[in-house]
């Protein structure tokens, strides 16, 4: 792990396409600001694993009602792809 003090302004690069702006230092408090491109995925660690247990769970089958002017008006288990899986 790379440690590195900066200063309000400072900026931190990352590759060639991640900058990281130190925005505001409070207290104990620092606001970052994230420069990256769209297709990098940026979460903060405490809702990773919520976020990862949601995508999953939108590539599983759910269960839906039919509506009775359509089937019978039961659940049936269908799989759901996302729209934006698509």
């Amino acid at each position: 792990m790379l440690v590195l003090s900066r200063k309000l302004g400072e900026r931190i690069r990352i590759g060639d396409n991640i900058e990281i702006v130190i925005n505001r230092v409070s207290g104990n408090r620092v606001t970052l600001g994230i420069e990256a491109p769209p297709e990098v995925r940026i979460l903060r660690g405490e809702i990773e694993q919520t976020v990862n247990d949601f995508v999953e769970t939108e590539t599983h089958s759910v269960a839906v009602t039919v509506p009775s002017a359509i089937g019978l008006g039961t659940s049936e288990m269908v799989d759901y792809v996302p729209r934006s899986a698509r």
